[in-house]
C-alpha cells in the first residue's frame, strides 16, 4: 500500500528520534546533572523514554518527584552541559541524509518541528550538514506553545503557503501524532526512534521502518 496517496507540498520532521539519534548526548547531559546531586545514573533507554516534551520535563522526570526542588538548578546545569556537547555522539539515523537530499532534489519543501530549543536544533542540523534541506526550523522556544499544540504546524504551513491537506508530519512519538491530529494534517510514524512501542500503541495510520520508504510515494508540487 502506498504511504501517501496524494501530492504533498510540505513535510514536517520531528528532530530527536526521527532525524537524529541523540540519545547518548542527552543521556550524558542528564547524568551530568544527576552526578552533581549524588543521584543514580540513568540508562539511555530510560532517558529516551523521557524525551519529547522539552528539556524542563526531561530534567524533571530524570530527577523524580522527590527532588522537584532541584529542578531549576538541574535544568540550568543540563542546558549548559548539553549546549557544550550537542554533537559528541549525535548522528543522523541511517538513510536520513539520503532521504532529505532526495526530497530536496525533487523540490519538496521540508521543515523541522521540534520541542528542542531552536538554537540547539539549528546547531545540530548545521553540524551534521543537514540544515540546507529545511526552509524553516521551529523549536520548543520559538513560539508561545510547543507540541502537541498545533501552533507550530500552523506557523509553518502559513510560512510556506502550504494548505493543511498537503502537509505531512513525520515523528517517532505519540506527541507527534497528537500534534498532527490537532493541526489537521497527515501523520507518518517512524519505528526507529525513541518510543516505538508507545507509538505503535497509539495506532497511527502510517508507520515506516526505514527512511527510504518515504521516497517512492511522495511527490512534490
Amino acid at each position: 500500500m502506498s504511504l501517501v496517496t496524494r501530492h504533498l507540498s510540505l513535510i514536517l520532521f520531528d528532530l530527536d528520534g526521527t532525524l537524529i539519534d541523540s540519545r547518548a548526548d542527552l543521556t550524558a547531559a542528564v547524568n551530568h546533572v544527576l552526578r552533581g546531586f549524588d543521584l543514580p545514573q540513568l540508562s539511555p533507554e530510560v532517558v529516551a523514554g523521557y524525551v519529547g516534551d522539552g528539556a524542563r520535563l526531561l530534567v524533571q522526570r530524570a530527577l523524580g518527584a522527590a527532588h522537584g526542588a532541584r529542578l531549576d538548578e538541574g535544568l540550568r546545569q543540563f542546558m549548559a552541559y548539553y549546549g557544550a556537547h550537542l554533537l559528541e555522539h549525535t548522528q543522523p539515523y541511517p538513510g536520513v541524509p539520503e532521504m532529505l537530499a532526495t526530497l530536496s532534489a525533487r523540490g519538496m519543501k521540508q521543515a523541522v518541528l521540534s520541542n528542542k530549543p531552536e538554537a540547539m536544533s539549528r546547531a545540530i542540523l548545521e553540524g551534521l550538514g543537514l540544515a540546507s534541506h529545511f526552509v524553516a526550523v521551529v523549536g520548543g522556544d520559538s513560539l508561545a506553545t510547543r507540541k502537541p499544540d498545533p501552533a507550530g504546524v500552523a506557523y509553518l504551513t502559513t510560512l510556506t503557503g502550504s494548505p493543511a491537506e498537503r502537509v505531512l508530519l513525520i515523528g517517532d512519538s505519540p506527541i507527534d501524532l497528537r500534534t498532527a491530529d490537532a493541526a489537521g494534517v497527515a501523520f507518518c510514524g517512524v519505528t526507529w526512534g525513541f518510543a516505538p512501542d508507545a507509538l505503535r500503541a497509539a495506532a497511527p495510520a502510517r508507520l515506516i521502518e526505514h527512511p527510504h520508504e518515504l521516497l517512492e510515494p511522495v511527490t512534490g508540487t
